[in-house]
This record gives structure tokens, C-alpha cells and sequence, in this order.
């Protein structure tokens, strides 16, 4: 049963993968075989996550795109498939959060929020298609939130953009079952990166009320999200597409 988790040969494409969630998932399918392109914008981060993944032994290379742009979006694909000469991965993760309360945001705040999370996954996706549907198959991993679930006061378009990954997410996994192709979505809970960290500067108490509700006892690390990424991105899930996993320590059935 392990060949089944086996990515040798295989080629990933990470969105936003140069550090946080995303630079875990990548080294995750790094250990089990695949070939990963980092995509991201600051190229200089993206370079110190490839140093971190080829120090394991892996292999990688990196790709610099805004994901809200739909030629850029084609562009990355075109590339990874021109290094490694296949598609069979993608996995979008990129993401921002603007955190006020829903009268104080801008019209382009929401927007910006809105392209970066969900537009941006559906543009990778697409692009993502032809070359999965030519293989004849392909897995597509979105990153969704406990956004996705729960409503807060100061999230109203990261929630709304995390809630139309999922409904995407399940959309997608229907019209492209037909091609072999598995959508399913990641709903990440409390983790430490960089954007909760300025979480936890901002909202007075949160630190204590994550730990409090979370049976694991402990705020999520990024190498948590490795298994989750092998096992969706592997023919282990072949039978499972359209689904929103949370990976939140058990956040989300606490009471």
C-alpha cells in the first residue's frame, strides 16, 4: 500500500509556497518523491525555501507570479511544464487577510482580498486544466480556513473568499471528475505563521482563547500540513474529491 503515497516523478506547482503553510506542504511532497515549483512573488524568499527543500535532498525550482494576473497565471504553468515537462499537482495556497470591521473596509480592500484568495485559485486552476486533462490526470489541493466554517468580526472578505474556496473547490471537483481530476480543499486551523502572528498582536487574547478550544493543546506548525498534501496529492485519495478537510488540531468540534 505505501506505493500508492509514492510522488516519484511527479510535478507539483505551490502557490505562495515559499513559506508558511505552503513552504510546509512543499517540503511534504518534496520527502515523497515529487519534483516542487515554488511560485510566489518575492523571489528572494523563494529562493531560501529552494535552499531548504534541495538541502533535504529534494528537488525544485521556483517560478515568480502574481497570481491575480491571468496571463501571469498561464505563464507559471507553461514554465514548470517547459522545467519538468509535466503538471500533476497544483496547490493554492497564496493568500492575504485585511483585518477591520466590515464598514471600514474599502471597496479595493475587499477586491484585493477577494483576487489574491479566490480568484487567484480559480485562474491557477484553469490554467492548471489542459495539462492535467492531457495526462489524464491530476490533483488540485485548495487552501481554505476555519473562515471557511466560522464568521469573526474583522474577517468579512478573507471569510468570504476562504467560504467560496470551498463551494469552488466542490464546483470544480464535478466538472472535472469525468478527467480523472481530484479537487479537494484544505481547511487549515490556528497556525503559527506570519499572518497569525500579527493576529495575535492585534486582537488582545486570542493566543488564550486558540489554546483554550484547541483539544491538541497547541497553536498548528507548518510541517503539519505535509501529510495532508502527500496524502491529497497521492492515488491514496483517488476516490475522494470535493471535500474541505479541517487540519485545526480539533478546533472545529469543540463546543
Amino acid at each position: 500500500m505505501m506505493s500508492a503515497w509514492d510522488l516519484q516523478g511527479k510535478v507539483a506547482i505551490v502557490t505562495g509556497g515559499n513559506g508558511g503553510i505552503g513552504l510546509g506542504m512543499a517540503q511534504g511532497l518534496s520527502a515523497a518523491g515529487a519534483t516542487v515549483v515554488i511560485a510566489a512573488r518575492n523571489a528572494d524568499k523563494s529562493a531560501a525555501a529552494l535552499a531548504s527543500i534541495r538541502a533535504s535532498g529534494g528537488k525544485a525550482s521556483a517560478v515568480t507570479v502574481d497570481v491575480t494576473d491571468e496571463a501571469d497565471c498561464k505563464a507559471m504553468v507553461a514554465s514548470a511544464v517547459e522545467m519538468h515537462g509535466r503538471l500533476d499537482i497544483l496547490i493554492n495556497n497564496a493568500g492575504i487577510n485585511i483585518r477591520k470591521r466590515p464598514e471600514d473596509y474599502t471597496l479595493a480592500e475587499w477586491q484585493q482580498v477577494l483576487q489574491t484568495n479566490l480568484s487567484s485559485a480559480f485562474l491557477c486552476s484553469q490554467a492548471a486544466y489542459p495539462e492535467m486533462k492531457r495526462s489524464s490526470r491530476g490533483k488540485i489541493i485548495n487552501i481554505g480556513s476555519m473562515m471557511s466554517i466560522f464568521g469573526t468580526a474583522f474577517t468579512t472578505p478573507y471569510a468570504a473568499s476562504k467560504g467560496g474556496i470551498v463551494q469552488m473547490t466542490r464546483a470544480l471537483a464535478c466538472a472535472w471528475a469525468a478527467d480523472n481530476i481530484q479537487v479537494n480543499a484544505v481547511l487549515p486551523g490556528w497556525i503559527d505563521t506570519e499572518l497569525t502572528q500579527t493576529a495575535r498582536k492585534d486582537i488582545a487574547g486570542l493566543h488564550e482563547r486558540v489554546l483554550a478550544r484547541t483539544p491538541a493543546g497547541r497553536w498548528g506548525e507548518a510541517h503539519d500540513f505535509g501529510g495532508i498534501a502527500v496524502f491529497l496529492a497521492s492515488t491514496a485519495s483517488d476516490f475522494i474529491t470535493g471535500t474541505a478537510i479541517p487540519v485545526d488540531g480539533g478546533y472545529s468540534v469543540q463546543g
